[in-house]
């Protein structure tokens, strides 16, 4: 049996994978809190809620209890979260506190790995975070939270959202006294930011991983716990991102007139419906407008997107219209995220993570200009990259009369000339190394063309 390698740091089990499913062991050292945890209806009543991933007892004996956790079709890391959805996954993990300590139980980490989103929510994944509550003591948890979570929505909020990818290389975390460095000195007015960041900042502990003994907090009672954290969660329920990027109005600034534009949408769905695609990824897939399209005859899209405002319009709108079959992600496609951990395998990487999604399609709409004149990326190498993913790919292909082709070619200038191979006949013949034509649509009144492409196989 062999170990996730997700799943190596708590002692109390390990997630593995049999016949294709994820399961999770328990260990004897873990077993009287899990039979307290159940005892006490904890489970029952944190599923009921939707709070924590559900499971079935399959095996139990004296050495070991094997659960089967619902399988999630793909997981998000913290770093591809928008804002609205990191706040409400660090939302979640002190709602989840703050009910376990009425209940006599508390979380024993603060990981923002132990949160995913399934159904358009957060969900914590990780069922053996729990233990019972030793009276008067402080949440242990609370500093590796505001690392996790707090110090990266602090310092997003202050000084953009490139903070919200913290745990993209730094895996354990924001040490709290760098946070405290990066804020402004009228942050120290805020008695929670202060407390939770620029105090704790300065009772950080060198040694990576060990409690930080703070005496003014020993014989720290429940209720005044619970007012701490409650005082936190409310802090994190009025935050904001006030962040107006290139993207987040790009439907409002498109060259399409709303004919074309209802045509493209029209084609997007029929094609979906014609090769009964039921997994998509639609990749620079903004706000959403052309996964939710696909969604008339999938059963689930993944919207990613660079742009990180246009991701969190996705996602608040998924929440708006109680849309659960979107996964709204922030991904730069010309970087994304890489494996991470030890030996870069304790997290997947975002390709890793899309190819065991298999998706039935990819969609790549008004993108193919982007990758190719401002990434410089060569029309074969883009074959390839979309191949890899999914057996079919609906691609638009913007021709150079195209505004923001011109805009693009425009900022070139003196180099403008070493990208005169940027064709429709050169896109077409480099892809056809790859790919057949299924479908083939000028979109009328634009220079954009749309294509339903499937993969050469073997």
């Amino acid at each position: 049996m062999l170990r996730h390698p997700a799943s190596y740091r708590d002692p109390s089990g390990f997630i593995f994978k049999k016949n294709h499913l994820f399961l999770r062991q328990i260990n004897p050292s873990y077993f009287e809190e899990y039979n307290a945890i159940k005892s006490a209806g904890i489970y029952e009543q944190l599923w009921k809620k939707n709070w924590l991933i559900s499971h079935e007892e399959i095996e139990k004996s004296d050495d070991k209890i094997i659960i089967q956790p619902d399988q999630l079709d793909f997981v998000t890391y913290p770093y591809e979260w928008s804002f609205t959805a990191y706040k409400h996954a660090a939302q979640l993990t002190l709602r989840l506190q703050l009910f376990l300590l009425e209940q006599g139980f508390s979380l024993k980490d603060g990981s923002a790995f132990n949160i995913t989103f399934h159904q358009g929510k957060a969900l914590f994944i990780d069922t053996l975070s729990i233990e019972k509550y030793r009276e008067n003591e402080p949440w242990k948890a609370l500093k590796q939270f505001n690392e996790h979570f707090f110090a990266p929505l602090v310092l997003a909020q202050e000084h953009g959202s490139f903070y919200l990818k913290t745990l993209q290389h730094r895996i354990d975390g924001f040490p709290l006294k760098e946070a405290s460095r990066l804020l402004s000195w009228k942050s120290k007015f805020n008695p929670t930011i202060y407390s939770h960041i620029h105090f704790l900042g300065k009772k950080e502990n060198k040694n990576t991983g060990e409690l930080v003994e703070d005496t003014n907090s020993k014989g720290l009672s429940k209720a005044a716990q619970i007012k701490m954290l409650k005082s936190l969660e409310l802090h994190i329920s009025e935050m904001s991102l006030k962040e107006n990027t290139e993207w987040s109005a790009y439907y409002q600034q498109t060259n399409y007139q709303d004919e074309a534009f209802e045509i493209k949408k029209k084609l997007v769905a029929n094609w979906t419906h014609e090769i009964n695609a039921q997994k998509v990824i639609d990749l620079g897939g903004n706000d959403g407008t052309f996964g939710k399209e696909a969604l008339k005859h999938a059963s689930q899209v993944i919207v990613s997107d660079i742009d990180q405002s246009a991701v969190d319009s996705c996602y608040t709108n998924t929440l708006k219209i109680k849309e659960t079959r979107i996964i709204p992600i922030v991904t730069d496609l010309m970087q994304p995220a890489a494996g991470i951990g030890f030996n870069n395998e304790e997290r997947d990487s975002f390709i890793e993570r899309v190819k065991g999604y298999s998706p039935d399609l990819s969609m790549a709409l008004a993108l193919i200009h982007h990758i190719t004149l401002s990434g410089n990326v060569p029309f074969e190498m883009s074959a390839v990259f979309f191949k890899s993913l999914s057996p079919y790919l609906i691609i638009e292909f913007p021709d150079r009369e195209d505004s923001w082709v011109q805009f693009i070619l425009d900022s070139k200038r003196d180099a403008r000339h070493l990208f005169d191979d940027y064709n429709l006949a050169h896109f077409e013949e480099s892809y056809a190394k790859h790919y057949s034509i299924v479908k083939k649509e000028q979109i009328p009144n634009t220079h954009r063309t749309l294509f339903l492409l499937k993969r050469h196989e073997g």
